[in-house]
């Protein structure tokens, strides 16, 4: 037990290192990819002839292919085609591939919300005299956030856990760090990814238990409605 805690000790500064990695990676992608995926599915939802086709075609592109390729396009691809300014580091590389591939689940969940809203609820903002923004920023925004408190929950997870795939672009985040204090403790490799575990785990709760603080809280406050 003793040789365990001592092990623990010695390896949590270099845990500790990618543990900072994977928070600045995670949340630059999330609020990043929040914000375009919000827009897209706004868009989206309002049906705008060509530019909605083209968002959908965006959006299915970035679900319907593995992170791990999309990384790789960002990294490798890109840089080959020559333009000085696709020449991103690995950093970079990960911010972009991993805020778009979140904005694309951030923009069906937000189109999916905002058509959940019942179509009564614009009609009769619409004879109050509201103009379109406003229906949508003071009726149709509120009713549909609650919508997607569980769902976004969910997606910023598993965009904390795909941070693990970066390490194949050289990115020091967790896992590779984890994989780096293997090789000087192969004997405990169990034990080791043990304690990634328990990191992610300890990163992740709090976000689905904010999320269940939020939804209940949204869920209690007095609906808004024209009807």
């Amino acid at each position: 037990m003793e040789y365990y805690w001592n092990l623990t000790i010695s390896i949590l500064p270099f845990l500790w290192q990618g543990f900072k990695e994977t928070f600045v990676v995670s949340l630059v992608a999330i609020l990043a990819g929040s914000l375009i995926g919000a827009l897209v599915g706004i868009v989206r939802s309002y049906r705008v002839p060509l530019l909605s086709q083209l968002f959908a075609l965006y959006v299915h592109c970035l679900r319907g292919t593995p992170f791990l390729v999309q990384l790789y396009v960002f990294y490798f691809v890109l840089p080959n085609t020559g333009l000085e300014w696709l020449n991103w580091s690995s950093q970079t590389a990960a911010f972009v591939a991993l805020s778009l591939y979140t904005s694309s689940y951030v923009a069906e969940i937000v189109r999916g919300a905002i058509d959940a809203v019942p179509k009564g609820q614009w009609e009769a903002a619409t004879s109050v005299g509201m103009n379109q923004m406003q229906r949508l920023w003071h009726i149709i925004l509120p009713q549909a956030l609650k919508l997607t408190i569980a769902p976004m929950s969910s997606v910023y997870v598993i965009i904390i856990k795909s941070t693990a795939i970066l390490s194949v672009v050289g990115i020091a985040e967790l896992t590779r760090q984890g994989e780096v204090t293997i090789l000087r403790y192969p004997r405990d490799i169990l034990f080791i990814y043990g304690l990634i575990a328990v990191v992610y785990f300890i990163y992740c709760y709090p976000v689905l238990r904010f999320s269940k603080w939020a939804e209940n809280r949204i869920n209690n406050t007095p609906r808004l409605s024209l009807d």
